[in-house]
């Protein structure tokens, strides 16, 4: 059997928080490791419990979710240990917040509403290494804040190559590997490492922060 995934939870609502503990202690694959009421606390957690993925919420006092998660990766990565994935929970379907948080390197955002199998998945699929987003709260998001998008390509995507660019627009429309692959008639393979290098090329961590480049480049269409 495989190493569970371990799991920590950054949130000021104690209630939430029993919650979430259950829902993930319920499940054979995953571990509760541990939990914080503020960015502060989150960070301390963090650095104790080196969980795998964080649930962070974004609104909490002494220090909100965006700042704990800069400070959690730069932690991380100043010890020269794998960096959390951190999921980010909000109540807002448009929140300004939750794309600050994503470009802070989160890499995913997720209504704290969202169906509890969901969520669960959500927590494997970032695991795995796969951003997830909240399709609609997030398409909406982009949309609204899409108005200050720059005309002008940034020279690190001049790099990429014709068939690079295809398959990072499709990315960035939210299509996945397999429907990327037959669209363009290539293997799921193929597709893969055509993302690792567009990733690589525009120094980007994962497919929500391709989303974000995407959006604030105007490269969609």
């Amino acid at each position: 059997m495989s190493e569970r995934i371990r799991v920590g939870l950054v949130d000021d609502q104690a209630l939430f928080r029993t919650g979430i503990r259950m829902l993930i202690s319920s499940q054979p694959d995953l571990e509760f490791v541990g939990q914080a009421g503020d960015g502060v606390e989150g960070i301390r957690m963090a650095a104790q419990t080196q969980p795998d993925v964080i649930l962070m919420d974004i609104r909490m006092p002494v220090m909100d979710g965006i700042e704990s998660t800069r400070a959690i990766l730069s932690a991380a990565e100043a010890r020269g240990g794998r960096q959390p994935r951190v999921i980010v929970l909000t109540t807002f379907d448009l929140d300004e917040a939750a794309m600050r948080a994503i470009r802070g390197g989160a890499s995913g955002f997720l209504l704290k509403d969202t169906d509890p199998e969901f969520l669960l998945a959500a927590i494997r699929t970032v695991h795995a290494g796969t951003a997830v987003i909240a399709a609609a709260a997030t398409r909406e998001l982009f949309d609204n804040f899409g108005s200050h998008a720059s005309t002008v390509a940034p020279e690190s995507f001049g790099t990429l190559t014709a068939r690079e660019k295809d398959i990072f627009v499709l990315a960035a429309r939210g299509l996945s590997n397999a429907e990327i692959a037959t669209k363009e008639f290539l293997s799921e393979a193929t597709v893969k490492t055509h993302i690792s290098r567009v990733l690589g090329k525009l120094g980007l961590r994962d497919r929500v922060q391709l989303v974000v480049f995407a959006y604030e480049n105007g490269l969609t269409d």
